[in-house]
């Protein structure tokens, strides 16, 4: 989705674009911020690691709360089932279909997902967000806005900070017509990709650099059993993840054992650039969303 599909749907030009945020002098207290966010809300939480955080995972959870906001029981077409989440994430490219079989009877099992007959239709079996997984979602909506908040305190972003059951909902509905632009900007990091396409890669990540920047910005000495015992992962899975970031030229490896973390230039880069992308969607869907509240108010 280019940026003139973007302003179209938006009706304006984005008020703020993704450079403008790469090139914003706070854009390192942004990056901490972010980080500081995102590991409060899964630290302690080896569960909810394992459950959401890969890219598979992720985009199928997130998805379905997209899907049900924009469901319209008069139509058929748009019912959250497993055959609509299919045809989604095969359509941005995300997940195959026995993988969205396997994470469905996965969040079905954990109490995320429940799954009823269509009072219109029963022989069509209806999927539904329950509220632990609405919850989860408005902590999350919260951790990801916060760093727009300290880069543009000049733009009010309390109904999604502070989100009611209401504006979570409307703001689920809306962003679907934007879900070619956040798989873009998933897409566009490979290097990001190698982290999220493991289980818990991301907050291995988010903490070997929360360590960093509370060091000199070079090295991080975490264990990493220390590492695995913090999001239930195991030492084995996290060395492999770091050896191959380390085969990407992304950080290297000292100490024995490896223990000793140097993240180089370019993973500092990509994950800038990742996260910038993702507080450009953020913003483009909370004034998409905006504008929807006050068509409605109005």
């Amino acid at each position: 989705m280019e940026s003139a599909e973007v302003a179209r749907l938006l009706g304006r030009q984005p008020r703020v674009g993704h450079d403008d945020i790469v090139q914003h002098p706070r854009l390192g207290e942004a990056r901490r911020h972010y980080l500081d966010c995102f590991l409060r809300l899964y630290d302690g939480e080896p569960f909810l690691v394992r459950l959401l955080i890969e890219s598979g995972r992720f985009s199928l959870y997130h998805l379905a709360l997209v899907l049900e906001a924009a469901q319209d029981p008069a139509r058929r077409e748009s019912w959250l089932t497993i055959g609509l989440l299919k045809k989604w994430l095969g359509t941005l490219g995300m997940a195959s279909g026995r993988h969205v079989d396997h994470l469905v009877g996965r969040l079905l099992e954990v109490g995320y997902l429940a799954s009823a007959p269509s009072p219109h239709d029963g022989r069509v079996r209806i999927l539904s967000l329950t509220e632990k997984a609405r919850a989860h979602d408005r902590a999350w909506l919260a951790a990801h806005y916060a760093p727009l908040e300290l880069l543009y305190p000049e733009h009010d972003y309390t109904d999604v900070l502070r989100p009611t059951a209401e504006f979570q909902v409307l703001h689920r509905r809306t962003s679907l017509g934007f879900a070619a632009l956040g798989a873009r900007l998933m897409l566009s990091e490979p290097h990001m990709l190698l982290f999220m396409n493991h289980a818990a890669g991301y907050p291995v990540l988010a903490a070997l650099l929360q360590a960093a920047l509370r060091a000199d910005e070079r090295h991080a000495t975490v264990g990493y059993s220390d590492i695995g015992d913090r999001f239930g992962v195991s030492h084995t899975q996290v060395r492999k993840l770091l050896v191959a970031a380390e085969d990407r030229g992304l950080l290297k490896l000292h100490a024995r054992g490896g223990q000793k973390v140097e993240i180089l230039p370019e993973l500092w880069a990509s994950h800038d650039r990742g996260i910038a992308g993702g507080m450009y969607y953020h913003d483009v869907v909370f004034v998409a969303t905006m504008n929807a509240a006050g068509a409605l108010r109005g």
